[in-house]
């Protein structure tokens, strides 16, 4: 998808600033696009940046190009700010050139990360990732999922232009070994044509540009399809703007602890649902572990744990103890560990072995054995997955308890959405919906990158799912846990506790070792013999899968004027003693991170007649 499709001639008008109509269109077209108004800044360097890209391909002659502006890479919500789509000049094949703009008038390159760099007066005030670094990674993700360009990579170059600075501003970004030659200022502006003018001419028909906008898109990685190799040998994900930042921000923050010894330096690394949080920490354990450092990954989260052991650590040697859980560092050592990655760290608990802080039996916090675990402790979370009593991991918790004990918190925010086939409309429409999100629930606007259904059954639910779940791909159904949970019986025959009217299923597998070709609860997100039973928050959370069913049960009801949480219909027991209000908060969370496990849809059923026409009505 593209906000714009326009050409330098067209931008450029009549040469008058006041021309600069294209800005509006692109406000127009990015609020039917995201139901959200640009922001200022935004429209600021619409107005400023494609002004001078438009100049300058007017002076190399390339006024007719054709440009894709905003283009939206496929399955994420990060965006290009211009692709230059025409043909090749000598061979007369589509080519492509990816357009990375900044306004900076200076910045400079990071000690002991090349590819990142710090940029002055810059309103966000974080290590940023290098221009050609950042174009680079988005010419690599376009033609790993873009289908018209496979086998065709050469077909796809990208360049970063700082027209606002000169080469003297920027000199040790130009001398970064990432930098390649692609780095532009408005000093080496006669460069930057004389490279446009090799790679690129008008394509008359435009057929290179519809090509690019019409392409098949191949569905995003899944998570543990690839983990073993991720881990223990050398192929990974490729990570992108605050994912790459993150990454190579622990490994300059580990450098640096090295050569200061008795450092410590925390990472913190936030995001929402299929953000890029879990695919980092892999990332990173691989890059880690395959160097020979000492790192471990812990996860507060059972089924987590255990389908990254049975996936990557069965059977092979040196692995076993990768993954291990938060209260594993109840008697860990100062720095035992170079890096500590702790994944889903809104799970952490007050204390590791459950005992209330202020207890005899309590030693210390949680979350201060696993600062001192490593030198460099990398925490991973978001706060809205936070469902269940005594569940501690904030961003405010853990800033609190590094400064007490003078720990530098390096923070990093991932603000791209890489589940739900990257729709930043899904992500606010869920939030929206339960009250995460100011602005009350909102229509559904339909989009072609991502799916969603309200039906009148369970059965309808199903026959939804096998419609769209083809070969390949997944289909999970998970449900508010308003039904017992029975262990399987004597036979090995699972038990249909999850009842609506006629329609019968059983919850995953209440045991450790699974039933037959059914596996156990932990595994039933991963494991092809789950998709016959229904999932819970405590095996979905955490997981991906392309389409995905939840039932809205009885405990979150619409009435009138809002959601009503009903305490009564959870079966639940961990939730037993939570107050009103603090069931009402985990019950709005639990079924925020249902509803998005799905990475190209989700159908939903409400069990209450009035939350169904609710949704309806959203929905149509």
């Amino acid at each position: 998808m593209t906000l714009h499709r326009s050409s330098a001639h067209a931008l450029i008008g009549d040469g008058t600033t006041a021309h600069r109509s294209y800005v509006e269109e692109l406000a127009n077209s990015y609020f039917f696009a995201y139901q959200q108004r640009p922001s200022a800044a935004e429209k600021r360097s619409w107005a400023e940046s494609l002004d001078a890209l438009a100049r300058l391909l007017a002076a190399a002659g390339l006024d007719d190009v054709e440009l894709l502006i905003e283009y939206q890479l496929p399955m994420c919500s990060l965006r290009v700010d211009v692709i230059l789509s025409g043909v090749h000049p000598s061979t007369g094949e589509p080519a492509y050139v990816l357009v990375e703009l900044k306004q900076w008038s200076g910045a400079s390159a990071i000690e002991y990360a090349p590819d990142l760099c710090e940029v002055p007066h810059h309103p966000v005030r974080r290590a940023m990732l290098h221009p050609v670094a950042q174009v680079n990674r988005y010419c690599e993700y376009l033609t790993d999922l873009t289908q018209v360009l496979e086998g065709h990579e050469h077909r796809v170059s990208g360049v970063a232009y700082l027209h606002n600075a000169t080469d003297a501003s920027v000199r040790s970004l130009l001398s970064a070994p990432v930098s390649d030659g692609r780095l532009f200022t408005r000093t080496t502006r006669d460069a930057l044509v004389s490279f446009l003018q090799s790679k690129i001419k008008k394509d008359p028909d435009h057929r290179a540009g519809d090509a690019l906008l019409q392409s098949r898109r191949a569905p995003g990685t899944k998570l543990m399809d690839v983990a073993s190799k991720m881990v223990l040998e050398r192929e990974h994900f490729t990570l992108l703007d605050e994912q790459q930042s993150a990454f190579s921000l622990v490994l300059r923050t580990l450098e640096k602890a090295r050569k200061h010894d008795g450092a410590k330096e925390l990472v913190l690394i936030s995001g929402g649902p299929g953000s890029g949080k879990s695919v980092i920490a892999l990332s990173l354990l691989g890059e880690l572990s395959r160097a020979r450092y000492r790192v471990a990954h812990a996860t507060g989260s059972k089924s987590f744990t255990r389908t990254l052991q049975s996936t990557i650590c069965h059977g092979r040697k040196g692995t076993g103890k990768l993954f291990t859980y938060f209260n594993s560092y109840e008697r860990a050592r100062s720095n035992d560990l170079d890096v500590l990655i702790l994944d889903e760290a809104h799970r952490m608990r007050e204390t590791s072995n459950g005992a209330p802080l202020n207890s005899k039996w309590a030693v210390r916090r949680q979350i201060e054995e696993l600062i001192e675990a490593a030198r460099v402790p990398v925490f991973l979370l978001d706060q809205h997955q936070v469902v269940r009593p005594g569940e501690t991991g904030t961003t405010e918790v853990i800033e609190k308890t590094a400064a007490e004990r003078g720990v530098v918190v390096r923070h990093v925010d991932l603000n791209a959405q890489f589940r739900c086939g990257g729709s930043r409309t899904y992500e606010t429409w869920v939030l929206r919906l339960l009250g995460l999100e100011p602005g009350g629930p909102m229509r559904w606007p339909k989009e072609e990158k991502f799916a969603l259904e309200v039906v009148d059954s369970p059965e309808d639910m199903e026959a939804w799912l096998r419609s769209k779940c083809g070969p390949g791909s997944t289909a999970r159904i998970a449900a508010g846990f308003c039904w017992p949970w029975s262990d399987p019986e004597e036979d090995g025959t699972l038990v249909d506790d999850v009842r609506i009217g006629t329609w019968a299923r059983p919850w995953n597998v209440n045991n450790q070792h699974g039933v037959g070709d059914v596996p156990s609860s932990d595994l039933w997100a991963t494991h092809p013999g789950g998709s016959g039973q229904i999932g819970c928050i405590y095996t979905a959370q955490g997981f991906e899968y392309d389409w995905n069913g939840v039932i809205i049960g009885p405990d979150l009801v619409w009435r009138d004027d809002g959601w009503r949480a009903v305490q009564s219909a959870s079966e639940d027991s961990a939730l037993a003693d939570a107050s009103p209000t603090e069931f009402d908060r985990l019950v709005r969370n639990t079924y925020k991170v249902l509803l998005t496990r799905g990475m190209a849809g989700t159908v939903v059923y409400a069990t209450d007649a009035r939350t169904r026409a609710k949704l309806h009505e959203l929905v149509r």
